[in-house]
């Protein structure tokens, strides 16, 4: 089992939307997958399920997020609450609050035969404030502290033992802040979602000189604790599998790309970028040749319009909307547009797919 994360220093990129597409693709190829929403948007999560569920879901959980310990004594139903999806951060709050972690593992969200989802919450940021409040103790191998920092590995690694998942994919926020910092280097691997802009130039920038300062920190850390609590940090400190251009505008037959010459240029600048700021231990397994080349090729390079949308809608992936849409809608404008498409929602399929099997072909890398 690998445990790979999305992330992105920008914005807007569609990053949550291609974590939820990949999920569906990888569920389609036979392997058994788990999605984790660690973005406080939790995009990914409204991807899923609807909002009357989530809200279901978030209101049974206040009293423990509020304080665990007092709501598991005196609600008197935590038994029956956890025989139930519950979000990622109810997961980890007893581990924020300092106490004992739950005996029993709640079930996963199914979304479909073999694919889950670990919800995401708003609150996720009170984990954040946890986390920064005990990284100096991590240095001093105080437990509490490394069991906040490595407890979202855990929790993957605990779901994956009782599932028997292939691979566990991590929607992140848009940040450098120290939640990030833990989870990325706490993973195996992380893929960056791009646009053709100067953005993304900068923002592979930023993430590459934060791996460099994060990766002296552990090393750090590492060398002051003892055997057995290294154990529960990885093995190797996590490793950049590549970029992927995503929802950018097509313009047919100008370069290998379709690509604008504006977005192309941005493009050809990101193999340089990764090699000067992306330090070859973050990248040690995969070859120049091909972390330079962006993931999939332009199999999920070009914009789907507003497809996602339709995709959000109807809890689906796009290339399902005209089979699902159709049995639930109501609204005959947009069942025609979705009938005139159909062909074109189907063909998506084939590009995830292609895009899923080409990141595995880099995770085998690892």
């Amino acid at each position: 089992m690998k445990i790979i994360a999305l992330f992105n220093n920008k914005g807007g990129v569609g990053k949550s939307t291609l974590a939820f597409h990949l999920g569906y693709a990888l569920n389609e190829l036979g392997y058994k997958t788990l999605l984790v929403d660690l973005d406080p948007q939790c995009n990914l999560t409204i991807n899923g399920i609807d909002e009357e569920e989530l809200h279901e879901i978030w209101k049974t959980e206040d009293p423990y997020i509020d304080d665990f310990d007092n709501a598991k004594k005196t609600a008197g139903n935590f038994d029956e609450i956890i025989k139930q999806p519950r979000s990622i951060h109810f997961l980890l709050k007893p581990v924020e609050d300092g106490i004992s972690d739950i005996a029993t593992l709640p079930p996963v969200r199914k979304l479909s035969e073999k694919l889950d989802l670990l919800p995401g919450r708003l609150s996720i940021h009170m984990y954040e404030n946890k986390l920064a409040e005990r990284w100096s103790g991590a240095y001093q191998g105080d437990n509490l502290s490394i069991r906040t920092i490595t407890n979202i590995r855990n929790i993957c690694q605990d779901y994956s033992k009782k599932n028997n998942y292939d691979y566990i994919i991590i929607d992140t926020s848009p940040s450098l802040g120290i939640l990030n910092k833990t989870i990325i280097s706490t993973v195996d691997g992380f893929i960056v979602p791009a646009q053709p802009d100067m953005f993304s130039l900068y923002g592979i920038r930023n993430i590459g000189n934060a791996l460099d300062m994060w990766l002296k920190e552990f090393k750090i850390i590492y060398s002051l604790i003892s055997t057995e609590k290294r154990k529960k940090f990885p093995e190797k400190f996590v490793q950049f599998i590549g970029y992927t251009i995503y929802n950018s505008r097509p313009y047919a037959g100008l370069n290998e790309y379709n690509l604008s010459q504006a977005h192309y240029d941005y493009v050809k600048q990101i193999p340089s970028i990764i090699k000067e700021y992306i330090k070859k231990e973050n990248r040690e397994n995969i070859p120049d040749e091909i972390i330079s080349e962006p993931i999939g090729g332009i199999a999920v390079m070009h914009t789907h319009n507003t497809y996602p949308s339709m995709a959000q809608k109807y809890k689906c992936p796009i290339w399902k909307v005209p089979d699902i849409g159709p049995t639930i809608e109501k609204n005959p404008g947009i069942l025609s547009s979705i009938s005139g498409n159909r062909k074109t929602y189907y063909a998506t399929k084939q590009k995830y797919h292609d895009f899923a099997q080409a990141l595995i072909k880099r995770i085998e890398l690892l």
